[in-house]
């Protein structure tokens, strides 16, 4: 996936999923002598709450820059995780689909017979 094909907008909602995919992570803690599953919080640390934020801003040049540091981000996080946030936001390669997938409008292959 290119970093150019993210818009304000669906950086917006794969940042929102980045956040749901990264709060489902969780990792046993004790407390109190008990373990307890707490959830990530890789997110906070990512400052994904702040890209959010400036990506919902009103003002052009907040969500300029809150698209400018969802791109830079992007690029730092795995693949599977890449995949996940992709998958759940319904984003497809056109190239990599099926000819009878419905999504693709690719014409059938000739053969050079």
């Amino acid at each position: 996936m290119e970093l150019e094909t993210f818009t304000i907008e669906t950086a917006l909602e794969a940042a929102a999923e980045l956040r749901r995919v990264l709060a489902a992570r969780t990792h046993r803690r004790k407390v109190l002598g008990q373990e307890v599953l707490v959830p990530g919080q890789l997110g906070e640390a990512l400052q994904l709450p702040r890209i959010i934020n400036r990506l919902q801003s009103k003002q052009q040049r907040f969500r300029d820059q809150g698209l400018d540091d969802f791109q830079e981000l992007w690029p730092t996080l795995s693949a599977s995780t890449r995949e996940k946030v992709l998958n759940a936001i319904g984003w497809y390669d056109p190239k990599n689909l099926d000819w009878d997938d419905k999504r693709s409008n690719r014409r059938p292959k000739i053969d050079p017979d």
